[in-house]
């Protein structure tokens, strides 16, 4: 019989095995790396996470659910949700959409009476948010410009010097900023920059164009020299006007921060087309009452011969 084995001798083999093997892995949990390894850094810097709700209402025209449908295809950090029924809790609703989508700020369009179309543009949960009319609504299937530029690139955005002037007008700026720009390196853009957003303010609205930026160029990759000085631009649509009505403190609602003196709501301007128009019809009857009026002060005199010819 052989000799056995010292038990020694066994486990030296087996200890220098043990070194060969990798290094186990931190284990890795929902909240992040339960022990980091020391290699790893973390990112440093502000990363933007912007997300935006894009929702309407209940009975909505056609033409204004084109206008939505084309801002959810140009921005395409955005999410689209099922429409909103209920109008008394509306805000508290549209705050609890918001985050189920696990999203930062509100796109919603409100119809009123198959006619008006107002935009909540919101900051949520904690606001501010900004109520619009809109005006002049132009979809892209309706111009048919030929404009086009990829789906998914990042836009440029582009101010009027008038947006520095007032307060309001910064602070909508800002949040027009946070809302209409595309993440960088989000996930379903892509990294060019082909298309700007022009908004620009006359008589206190705010007017929305999108052009695509054209570069003439040879078919290769770089641009030839002195092309960039004949870069032109290319409407894409849509268009809209926003005017603006109330600018609140909370998301959909809460203390006013700033009001528009020069709005007029539709239904006013309706009631004095009817009141035009009803004028026009008192004019008729008051001319009618002068004129009988006017008969009976001045009566024909008799003539003598008017019954000459009867007999």
């Amino acid at each position: 019989m052989g000799k056995k084995r010292k038990h020694s001798e066994v486990e030296l083999p087996a200890a220098a095995k043990k070194d060969d093997t990798a290094p186990e892995r931190p284990q890795r949990t929902l909240f992040g790396w339960k022990d980091k390894p020391e290699n790893q850094q973390e990112p440093t810097g502000f990363r933007n996470k912007e997300k935006v709700l894009v929702t309407c209402s209940r009975r909505i025209n056609y033409r204004y659910r084109h206008l939505m449908l084309n801002l959810v295809s140009i921005l395409p950090h955005c999410k689209k949700d099922n429409k909103v029924e209920s109008k008394a809790t509306e805000g508290a609703t549209l705050n609890e959409l918001v985050e189920l989508k696990s999203c930062s700020s509100c796109l919603f369009f409100e119809c009123r009476k198959h006619k008006d179309l107002y935009l909540w543009m919101s900051k949520c949960p904690n606001g501010p948010s900004v109520k619009f009319l809109v005006n002049a609504v132009h979809t892209m299937e309706e111009l048919k410009l030929t404009g086009n530029h990829l789906k998914g690139s990042r836009p440029l955005l582009t101010f009027s010097s008038n947006f520095d002037k007032e307060p309001h007008w910064k602070l909508l700026k800002e949040m027009i900023t946070q809302i209409f720009g595309t993440p960088k390196e989000h996930r379903k853009s892509k990294p060019y920059h082909d298309h700007v957003f022009v908004f620009s303010i006359v008589d206190d609205h705010i007017w929305f164009r999108n052009y695509q930026i054209s570069c003439p160029h040879t078919g290769a990759d770089k641009i030839d020299r002195g092309g960039l000085e004949k870069m032109t631009l290319i409407e894409v649509g849509p268009r809209f006007c926003l005017n603006p009505i109330k600018i609140f403190g909370g998301s959909f609602g809460g203390p006013t921060l700033y009001e528009n003196p020069f709005y007029v709501s539709p239904n006013q301007i309706r009631s004095l087309e009817k009141k035009q128009k009803a004028g026009k019809y008192a004019k008729k009857v008051k001319a009618k009452t002068r004129r009988k009026m006017h008969e009976m002060t001045n009566p024909l005199e008799t003539d003598e011969f008017a019954d000459m010819w009867k007999e």
